[in-house]
C-alpha cells in the first residue's frame, strides 16, 4: 500500500497540470502565436487569425504576430475575387503590414508583403510607394527595381492593347502611322522610360536576372508601337526587344546546364553571373 499512494499523488498531479494546461488562461503569449503558426502551415486560417489576435492583444508591439497575422489573411485573399468580403480580407492583410511598418519602418517583409498585396489588388499606386520605398532602405536589392517595372509595364501594356483591339491590328502591324498613337504615346512614355530605367538597375545587381532580360524585352516593345511616324525608331526598338529574347534565353539555357551539372556532381558551387550577357 504504501507504493499506491506515491502513485496516486503523481496521478493527480498530472491531472491537475493538465487541466491548467488546457485551460485559456494558462496559454502564454508566445504560445498563441505559436498555435498560430501551427494553425496557418495547416491552412487554418480562421483559427490562426485568432491565435495571432490573442498574441496581438496581449502585446501590441509584437511584429512578429503582425505580421503573421497578415500573412493569414493574405492567404484568405483571392487575387481577381472583387466581392466586398474578399477585398476586406486584403484590406485587413495591408493593415497588418501597415502596423509593422509603424513599429519597424525599415521592416522589409512588411514593405514587401504589402507590396504583392496592393500589386496583385491592382493598387499600383500604393505598390509603386511601397517599392519605392523598398528600393530606399536597400539600394542593392534588385526585386523591388524589378516589380516598379513590371507594373509599368502592367500600365502601359493594357490600354495601348485596348487602342489596338479597337484598330484592328494584328500583332505584326504597327500603331506608330495612326492618329491614335500619339494619344497612347502621351500616356504611356513616362511609364516606358521608368520601366527601362529600373529594369537596368536590376540587371546591374543581378547580372544573370532573366526574368527582368525578359520584361526589358516587352519594354522595348512598348516603346517601339509608340515611335510615332518615326518607322525607323520603331525597327531599332524591335531589334533591340529580339537582342533581349536571346539574351533571356541564352542566360536560362545556361543556368539549366549548371544545373544539371551541379545535380550530377552533388556540388553546391553558387552560379557566377560573372558570365551573363552584359547588357548596354
Amino acid at each position: 500500500m504504501r507504493l499506491q499512494i506515491p502513485r496516486l499523488l503523481l496521478l493527480g498531479f498530472l491531472c491537475f497540470t493538465l487541466v491548467i494546461a488546457a485551460s485559456p488562461q494558462a496559454a502564454t503569449d508566445h504560445t498563441q502565436l505559436e498555435l498560430g503558426v501551427l494553425s496557418i502551415k495547416a491552412g487554418q486560417y480562421e483559427d490562426a487569425i485568432q491565435h495571432f489576435e490573442k498574441a496581438v492583444a496581449a502585446d501590441p508591439n509584437d511584429i512578429r504576430a503582425h505580421l503573421w497575422m497578415a500573412s493569414a489573411f493574405a492567404e484568405e485573399y483571392i487575387p481577381g475575387n472583387s466581392s466586398p468580403e474578399n477585398v476586406r480580407q486584403g484590406e485587413l492583410a495591408l493593415e497588418q503590414y501597415q502596423k509593422v511598418l509603424e513599429l519597424d519602418p525599415s521592416n522589409m517583409k512588411a514593405l514587401k508583403g504589402a507590396d504583392y498585396l496592393n500589386l496583385q489588388m491592382k493598387r499600383f499606386a500604393a505598390a509603386k510607394n511601397y517599392y519605392r520605398k523598398a528600393c530606399e532602405i536597400d539600394p542593392n536589392d534588385p526585386e523591388p527595381y524589378y516589380s516598379i517595372a513590371v507594373i509599368d509595364w502592367m500600365q502601359t501594356y493594357q490600354p495601348r492593347m485596348a487602342v489596338r483591339a479597337k484598330l484592328g491590328l494584328q500583332p505584326e502591324q504597327a500603331m506608330i502611322q495612326r492618329p491614335e498613337c500619339w494619344q497612347i504615346k502621351d500616356a504611356n512614355t513616362d511609364r516606358v522610360a521608368e520601366g527601362m530605367e529600373m529594369l537596368r538597375k536590376a540587371i546591374e545587381l543581378k547580372r544573370d536576372y532573366d526574368d527582368a532580360m525578359a520584361y526589358m524585352n516587352l519594354m522595348y516593345r512598348e516603346r517601339a508601337d509608340i515611335q510615332c511616324g518615326d518607322p525607323k525608331a520603331y525597327t531599332a526598338d524591335i531589334k533591340s526587344a529580339d537582342s533581349w529574347v536571346d539574351m533571356t534565353i541564352s542566360v536560362k539555357e545556361r543556368k539549366a546546364r549548371q544545373k544539371v551539372e551541379r545535380k550530377d556532381s552533388g556540388s553546391s558551387i553558387s552560379v557566377d553571373s560573372s558570365t551573363a550577357p552584359n547588357p548596354q
